[in-house]
């Protein structure tokens, strides 16, 4: 009923919500009489934040329309290459002749984006770095709510199945990047293809703040989940899409209670930004203020996750730890990280990561034992958090260029 219940009280808000904005924009247009009225200012950033608080977040566009390549802008069109029940891979594609395009001699990249909570939008610096040399393709993942019945479940071996039918879709001298959540189920899919002897084993892997080992040096993400009994989870957690989305019926880890775990791990963080938006409104610092929105539109759009890829993840990773115990069955079989042998591995970690501790991305380099030392190499970015490893002036300046170099060398 939960779910129900949050679809009731959002119906019940929308007016609420619609007036906020409608009276926000009176106070704050300048053809508008009580723009000009005393106190306008304040009345508007009042208003506006109290819309903020209350309104429905959706999906983000990626919003990259070119690309600086050498000295030239160059467009991009974003297209589907593959389309899947749960996962699009969406193609940057450079706006370049076939010949020009084959001329750059950009590796391929396939970005794999965390199925976690958030949308793949969230990596757009990401993708914007990679893109000026690299061509590059990211897996979108579908809002379960958005997946009618008919798709069937989808479990966390799913997503070994997909990542290992992108990488043979886009061919062997493919490059992939994980960040984050799914550096797990990537790692498991390249070991079974390495164990398969499949011929469409990539170039590299790159891994970014991931929990292969969640042991290392937990975190809150890690303490929940191993302070909790499973069937916690399943009887706490997981809800029934609603009448009104075409996945009606299916079983949901809800967005909303994702969005409000990110929220709890932070509350002060939080309540301060949005303090300093409603300061920022009223000193006319237009600046700062839109930061703020483009921040929270992509922090508040979330998506919900299908239960049992959910619950699987909470056993399976954080539980049961079985990759780092080399316990893993995938169906009816073992993953075993020590038989990859020719693919080069990069793991990175951020100082500072309180999503993913010190030590956990890197204990790959260990599990993936037959990999010869010189494909194997690890990077720690100083002073840099969770969010900053794959976004911001650090990701920018200092860890898309290592993974660039690391790619080149590779190739």
């Amino acid at each position: 009923m939960l779910y129900q219940l949050h679809e009731f009280n959002r119906t019940m808000l929308n007016p609420l919500i619609q007036w906020a904005e409608a009276s926000s924009k009176l106070f704050s247009n300048p053809i508008s009489p009580l723009t000009h009225t005393p106190f306008a200012q304040r009345i508007a950033a009042g208003y506006e934040l109290i819309y903020r608080l209350g309104k429905d977040y959706i999906k983000p566009e990626f919003g990259i329309t070119e690309v600086k390549v050498g000295t030239k802008q160059v467009g991009i069109i974003e297209e589907a290459a593959l389309v899947k029940d749960f996962c699009k891979l969406i193609h940057f594609r450079k706006d370049l002749s076939d010949k020009a395009r084959k001329d750059l001699k950009q590796p391929t990249i396939l970005l794999v984006a965390p199925l976690s909570g958030h949308h793949s939008t969230l990596l757009r610096d990401t993708v914007r770095s990679l893109l000026e040399e690299h061509d590059v393709y990211i897996t979108d993942w579908i809002d379960a709510r958005m997946v009618p019945m008919t798709a069937g479940s989808f479990h966390l071996h799913d997503y070994i199945y997909y990542v290992q039918d992108f990488i043979r879709f886009l061919g062997p001298n493919v490059h992939v990047v994980s960040v984050c959540q799914p550096t797990v189920p990537v790692l498991a899919a390249i070991s079974l293809m390495a164990t398969a002897k499949d011929p469409m084993l990539p170039k590299s892997m790159t891994m970014m703040g991931g929990p292969i080992d969640p042991r290392k040096s937990p975190t809150q993400v890690n303490d929940l989940a191993t302070t909790k009994p499973y069937s916690w989870f399943e009887n706490k957690v997981i809800y029934s899409v609603p009448a009104n989305y075409p996945g009606s019926g299916r079983r949901v880890y809800p967005g909303f209670l994702q969005h409000a775990g990110f929220v709890a791990m932070n509350p002060s963080r939080h309540a301060q930004s949005h303090w300093d938006f409603y300061m920022h409104l009223r000193e006319g610092d237009n600046e700062s203020a839109e930061e703020h929105r483009k921040f929270y539109d992509e922090y508040n759009a979330v998506l919900d996750m299908p239960a049992e890829y959910y619950l699987d993840t909470i056993k399976t990773v954080f539980q049961d730890f079985d990759l780092p115990r080399g316990t893993w069955m995938v169906e009816d079989k073992l993953v075993r990280p020590q038989d990859i042998k020719t693919v080069a591995l990069l793991t990175v970690e951020g100082e500072l990561d309180d999503i993913s501790g010190s030590g956990q991305t890197r204990a790959a380099l260990d599990l993936c034992s037959s990999i010869p030392a010189a494909r194997k190499e690890h990077f720690e970015a100083e002073k840099c958090g969770h969010y900053g490893i794959f976004a911001g002036r650090r990701w920018r300046e200092v860890i898309s260029p290592k993974i660039g170099a690391f790619i080149k060398a590779h190739a």
